[in-house]
């Protein structure tokens, strides 16, 4: 029986993959989808980030996010709450978001404070 590490059974070839070419032909089909549903429903997809803190990096991942959705026609806003939200206020305004018919999406941003 053959084993996976037998290159004589199983010759080993390596494929190089360009990963930003990959993420740029994906976010053009994602782009093409979003602007044929669009015009199908005139709904517009919505993604709602809900930022706690001032976490440098959070904030860069938060504004990257945004950036993408936008490239995708994805309209996308931001909840920027102050590092002393308590649970309850972050849960109402989570249950705000979600009961909002025009948000299909909820990013909670970690690490909360």
């Amino acid at each position: 029986m053959a084993h996976l590490n037998d290159t004589k059974e199983f010759p080993l070839t390596a494929k190089i993959i360009d990963g930003k070419a990959v993420a740029a032909r994906l976010r053009e089909e994602l782009a093409a989808e979003v602007a044929t549903f669009t015009q199908q429903t005139s709904v517009t997809p919505q993604l709602a980030a809900v930022l706690v803190g001032d976490d440098p990096a959070s904030a860069i991942y938060v504004r990257n996010k945004q950036r993408a959705c936008d490239k995708a026609g994805i309209k996308s806003t931001l909840h920027n709450l102050p590092a002393e939200t308590t649970q309850d206020e972050l849960l109402s305004l989570v249950q705000r978001l979600n009961d909002d018919g025009e948000v299909h999406g909820i990013l909670v941003q970690l690490p909360l404070p």
